[in-house]
């Protein structure tokens, strides 16, 4: 059986994240982000969202393990400014809800996605520039970076949050991002 482990970001739907992994039939734990790689048993790693970038504690160093990562919210933003993008502060801040457009079609976490998908997210911070070897996946009016990924390491981001109702389309991420962690 597939085991995901969420590296809590002290965000506010980190719990939301398990349960759908769950819901998924995947086993699941969830560990604090001061928890060193090497002390985590798992097939993948989700790194969640969360308030800041000043408490990620041992979230980066779960992106050079070879572990498929996905990176919510926070999480994506961390990817980002680890390997070499950036991160700025959004032109619309708060929680809304955003119509996404899928822009690449053959990208195994989010091409299957329906062309237009309503997402549930926050832009008070977002990725301005993806790190070299990564794509853009998914974009908005609101984000030009709305999902990235660099399947050749296994590295997966999404603004938006999938672990909550409001995303039409969430379920479909974790299916996704499982079928990467099984197949690598």
């Amino acid at each position: 059986m597939t085991k995901i482990v969420v590296v809590d970001n002290h965000g506010q739907f980190t719990h939301l994240e398990r349960r759908a992994l769950r819901d998924l039939g995947v086993e699941t734990e969830l560990v604090d982000n001061d928890t060193p790689p090497e002390d985590v048993d798992a097939d993948g790693i989700v790194l969640s969202g969360g308030p800041d970038m000043d408490r990620i504690g041992q979230s980066p160093a779960y992106l050079e393990d070879g572990r498929p990562v996905l990176g919510i919210c926070l999480g994506m933003q961390l990817i980002a400014e680890e390997l070499g993008g950036r991160v700025g502060g959004g032109e619309y801040g708060g929680y809304a809800d955003v119509t996404v457009e899928i822009v690449d079609e053959d990208d195994p976490l989010t091409g299957s996605l329906h062309p237009e998908t309503r997402v549930w997210a926050s832009h008070a911070d977002e990725v301005t520039a993806v790190p070299e070897g990564f794509s853009i996946t998914a974009r908005s009016d609101v984000c030009d970076v709305e999902a990235m990924s660099d399947p050749d390491r296994d590295l997966y981001g999404v603004q938006w949050h999938p672990e909550v109702a409001h995303t039409e389309e969430g379920e479909a991420i974790f299916e996704n991002f499982l079928e990467i962690c099984e197949n690598q």
